[in-house]
């Protein structure tokens, strides 16, 4: 565990701007910076970041939070191992404390699958450079590719010994379970108790790091010819890896495609490396796999520019054309660069310095519906039928262009080129994007209502902040109460002042003297709330209350600060979402105070106000559960007997006069509608 004043160093010093930068393009846009979420499919920029506030927001999704609590989200990782994360980060030294067992046994499977594989890393580079088969046989053969040593380090590439255990052995030796060698995939077998078997034996090692740089894999190439033994062999899927959503080269390149706002894309591991060593750093690939939007989605993050690189054959050909149209769908700018016949990025990068290579690349590089075309054009020549093919695979492509005005300009250029009226072009554009439509809406309904039908209960139980049509009539009114409590907790609801004379030197000045200090927000609605018996119904809510409650008379209590940075995650999200700029007064509160709360003029207003507002929104939620009661109460009275019935009336009676007390409080101005 980590102490608290450490934890407090590292949320000193974490700035949200800076912690967010490092995964994802941020712009400025007035105060605030926005980016594309990286949380969901985010085509246009809904995640905000305010330095002021130190918290991130994304209006779409409704991911975000403290840089703490963003860390969590993005690397999976638990509270404490995010605090580590930002304090490697900002060079902080971490205090803890040591474990109880039962601490000890909580540290999950992932934790342990990331130090397993850090230990892996360095196994395998020690191996590579400083034993003799390593240096023989694995530093031998990337020298022999052109590597320079500078390049072979920056890479961590490694070298796993032809013994069919070695790895294991040591591994176990130096105390890491079986469970997690297998789970990695670092090792095989072990069945029924049988010796470990080394994944990656007799390989040249290629670590596969996340965005942040933790190993989250491994690629190996074997350099001797084995019968039935594929060249490359890689990581299998598990629990901290999955290879649809991962780009070898990603960590290296990040800063280099937003300073380029540019990616490379190749297929392998040494293009990566070679391109790198020729200068080029903006590069990443995509190891063999077919292109996927998670991995679209991570280069979206830093830029919409795209280009990619394969051979000039007619493999590098169709490589070349597969996937193309999910990035076109993701709202990339797609090029593509054809290599020399028998050349890969690879060799053609060991050829060439980073000049001559991003000359070749500027001359040779042309916008992929222009290539494709042309491509196809030459394939089909003059057959009737394969050309009308040609135009529907043509359509196919633009159609999944997400921008109009770009879809418009490839139409008009396609129909110049395969001499096509526009207007056949739109209408079979428009046919597709229309069916597309349809089925991703009749898609969306489906696991709408499969989710609505699967989730009410559990997201309840779980204390998940949730949407469904069973609606909790008291939420909005209780969120409104939470707002105020997390912003203004201990601040007081009013101060009266009177003014004072004063004599100051030869001259006599007025000051503004305290006689009268109101209680503060939550000993206000602490009192409020046990006078009339109420209680949140939301769990999440109820929470915060009580932990409010029990903290409140702490020294330099913070509730703005204590909630934005809470280990409970969905706390952490609630905060920022009712901390957020974007978060507006319900109609009613914000007239009182003359505008949205938009404004450092309108924040400041609400809270010289919260004298008037507090009291009003703890009325609100009072007014609601009154109607609720009589709405409750009309219905029992239609099956009641003419016994209960009396009783009934009486109870109505009472609650009709008690709703129109607190109409009276609210004032002609009450909105609630039911």
């Amino acid at each position: 565990m980590i102490d608290q004043i450490t934890i407090a160093r590292i949320q000193d010093a974490a700035q949200i701007v800076d912690v967010v930068s490092d995964f994802v393009t941020l712009r400025k846009r007035g105060v605030n910076f926005v980016g594309l979420c990286p949380f969901h499919d985010d085509r246009t920029p809904s995640f905000y970041v305010s330095p002021s506030k130190n918290i991130c927001k994304c209006f779409a999704c409704g991911e975000g939070g403290s840089p703490v609590h963003f860390i969590m989200k993005y690397e999976q990782l638990s509270y404490y191992e995010a605090l580590k994360y930002l304090a490697r980060k900002y060079n902080i030294e971490v205090v803890e404390k040591e474990l109880t067992d039962e601490e000890k046994a909580a540290q999950n499977d992932r934790d342990s699958m990331f130090i397993l594989n850090e230990y892996a890393r360095d196994y395998f580079v020690k191996t590579l450079h400083e034993h003799p088969e390593g240096k023989a046989i694995g530093l031998t053969y990337f020298r022999e590719r052109g590597f320079r040593d500078d390049i072979i380090q920056k890479f961590q590439l490694g070298y796993s010994l032809e013994q069919r255990d070695a790895f294991s052995t040591e591994a176990q030796k130096a105390g890491y379970k079986r469970d997690y060698l297998l789970k990695t995939g670092l090792s095989a077998g072990g069945e029924n108790g049988s010796p470990l078997i080394d994944r990656f034996r007799g390989r040249v090692i290629f670590p596969v790091h996340t965005l942040s740089g933790k190993v989250v894999a491994f690629g190996g190439r074997i350099l001797k010819k084995v019968e039935n033994t594929g060249k490359y062999v890689n990581s299998p899927e598990s629990e901290i890896y999955s290879k649809s959503n991962e780009l070898y080269g990603i960590y290296f390149a990040k800063n280099a495609i937003v300073k380029q706002d540019k990616c490379f894309l190749v297929e392998g591991y040494t293009d990566v490396i070679s391109m790198h060593q020729a200068g080029i750093e903006n590069v990443v690939a995509s190891s063999g796999t077919a292109l996927t939007h998670g991995q679209i989605r991570m280069i979206h993050r830093f830029t919409e520019n795209i280009t990619v690189l394969y051979d000039g054959d007619a493999a590098g050909i169709k490589a070349a054309l597969r996937g193309i149209d999910l990035l076109l769908e993701d709202g990339m700018n797609v090029k593509v660069l054809l290599l020399p016949d028998g050349e890969d990025p690879d060799s053609f990068a060991r050829k060439q310095n980073a000049e001559s290579f991003q000359t070749y690349i500027s001359e040779h590089e042309t916008d992929f519906i222009r290539f494709k075309t042309q491509l196809l054009l030459r394939e089909v020549g003059d057959d009737p039928i394969k050309r009308a093919g040609l135009i529907s695979n043509i359509v196919q492509s633009i159609s999944v262009i997400p921008d109009a005005i770009k879809r418009s300009v490839y139409i008009q250029e396609c129909a110049h080129q395969l001499e096509v009226s526009e207007k056949v072009l739109i209408g079979a554009v428009n046919k597709i994007r229309i069916a597309n439509y349809d089925k991703r809406k009749e898609a969306s309904e489906k696991n709408r209502q499969t989710d609505i039908s699967e989730a009410i209960a559990p997201a309840i139980e779980e204390n998940t902040i949730a949407t469904s049509p069973a609606k909790n009539p008291y939420d909005r009114f209780e969120r409104e109460i939470i707002r105020y409590i997390i912003r203004y907790a201990t601040t007081p609801l009013f101060v009266r002042y009177k003014l004072e004379k004063r004599k100051i030197g030869r001259e006599i000045a007025e000051e503004k003297v305290p006689i009268e200090i109101g209680p503060s927000v939550i000993d206000f609605v602490k009192y409020d709330f046990e006078r009339d018996h109420i209680a949140f119904t939301h769990p999440l809510y109820r929470q915060i209350f009580e932990e409010v409650c029990e903290h409140s008379a702490d020294e330099d209590f913070d509730s703005t600060r204590y909630f934005s940075v809470h280990p409970n995650p969905q706390i952490g999200r609630l905060a920022a979402d009712l901390l957020s700029d974007k978060y507006h007064l319900s109609k009613i509160h914000a007239k009182s105070i003359g505008e949205e709360i938009d404004s450092e003029d309108s924040r400041l207003a609400e809270k010289n106000d919260l004298e008037n507002l507090v009291p009003r929104a703890t009325t609100e939620l009072k007014y609601a559960y009154v109607l609720e009661k009589i709405k409750d109460l009309k219905k029992t009275m239609q099956s009641a007997d003419s016994d209960e019935l009396v009783m009934l009336i009486t109870q109505l009676q009472e609650l009709q006069t008690i709703k129109k007390e607190l109409s009276k409080l609210l004032g002609e101005r009450i909105v609630l509608k039911y």
